[in-house]
């Protein structure tokens, strides 16, 4: 008598899911049988937080970008049809990016892949935000307008909680910050972040719960919750009395429920940029100051960029634990990126601090020659 592997117990398959590493290999258990398909859909939201980002790197090709994935070491055998610009974030899946009107828009890149039908839902467009007071700096503007925002994030996923999901955005060459209530609001909510009189330039957003929290030129991590339509309190939770040069930060909501800010020092030789060497802070809630990490844990691996910044667990999303998966980013310590400078990209172990180049020779080439930063994403299954 044959198997039957369709009347296999729903525990049996849990425990079978939960071995599965690679991505690929989860969709294929998915396509085994009916029963097993619902296994998979049953367990698809837990699948995701373990699920470590891939690489979105375009291919400098109308609407077409390869995915790379880390875990698998290879450039998958299919191209997501995406509009060729700058993605100025990356949020459960959806990408971020500004219109040409300076309206918001969301893709979902995974609903989008080329030789399939296109879902009606993969893409959100948001209002125009608020325009530059000039017409010169509008016209500026109007020339390099996927740069109007320089970082983006969201709450939720806009589709199966958009109840929740809010849309927090760091705009302009001053980098204010604006907010949006998908589904409860028409216009965006402008933010004061003059915690004092001469206010703060805002390098980086992250949520939290039912709290955003924002890193500013001073190194001052700031908060504030967004619960109406009006302005909310923006208060001075921690301060970093050292300013680092020639560095970038991160905020990260990690999975042991810690906020890391992430510092990447880097350095610069005739135009290129490269990445020298990272600090690890962990926020103490009750103190209100930040104490440095000397690991990320056992069982961490940590992404940074400008468009995602997440950890994973290490031995179930098949990462390298108690390292940090860096990408070329936005610069914006007065350096153009340009084509083929996108090469700032490695894994930095914390233990030994050292830098390695694990990626496979395919992708550093698309890398190298693609026109846009690559873009870490969170693939969504969608079963």
């Amino acid at each position: 008598m044959e198997p039957d592997w369709a009347s296999l117990p729903k525990h049996v398959l849990d425990s079978v899911l939960e071995k599965l590493v690679s991505l690929s290999d989860y969709l294929r258990f998915s396509i085994v049988c009916k029963s097993w398909y619902y296994v998979a859909k049953d367990n698809q939201i837990q699948r995701a937080k373990m699920t470590a980002p891939m690489l979105l790197i375009c291919a400098n090709k109308r609407h077409s970008w390869n995915l790379y994935s880390i875990v698998d070491d290879k450039v998958f055998d299919l191209q997501l049809s995406v509009p060729n610009k700058r993605y100025c974030g990356s949020s459960f899946g959806w990408l971020i990016a500004v219109e040409k009107n300076f309206a918001i828009t969301l893709i979902n890149p995974f609903l989008r892949v080329k030789g399939r039908r296109k879902n009606e839902n993969s893409i959100i467009r948001l209002p125009s935000m608020r325009l530059p007071p000039s017409n010169s700096e509008r016209r500026r503007w109007s020339r390099r307008y996927h740069h109007y925002v320089f970082k983006a994030t969201m709450s939720a996923d806009p589709i199966t909680d958009a109840e929740d999901c809010i849309v927090v955005v760091i705009y302009r060459e001053f980098c204010q910050m604006a907010f949006i209530r998908l589904g409860k609001a028409t216009t965006w909510t402008y933010i004061d972040t003059g915690v004092d009189r001469l206010g703060t330039l805002i390098l980086e957003v992250t949520n939290v719960k039912d709290k955003f929290y924002a890193v500013d030129q001073k190194f001052r991590l700031l908060s504030f919750g967004v619960t109406a339509e009006s302005n909310p309190n923006v208060e001075v939770v921690a301060c970093m009395t050292r300013r680092p040069a020639l560095s970038k930060r991160y905020l990260v909501y990690s999975i042991e429920k810690e906020l890391l800010m992430v510092i990447r020092y880097v350095a610069y030789d005739g135009g290129k940029r490269s990445t020298v060497g990272f600090l690890v802070f962990e926020l103490n809630f009750d103190k209100r100051e930040w104490v440095a990490k000397d690991n990320l844990g056992d069982d961490v691996a940590l992404f940074v960029g400008d468009s995602a910044s997440v950890t994973v667990p290490a031995s179930k999303s098949g990462c390298l634990s108690n390292c940090i998966y860096f990408v070329h980013d936005n610069d914006r310590n007065g350096y153009d990126i340009g084509r083929r400078y996108h090469l700032d990209l490695g894994v930095y172990n914390v233990e030994s601090k050292s830098i390695s180049q694990p990626y496979t020779s395919h992708a550093k080439s698309l890398v190298e020659m693609t026109d846009y930063e690559p873009v870490w994403v969170k693939p969504t299954l969608n079963l």
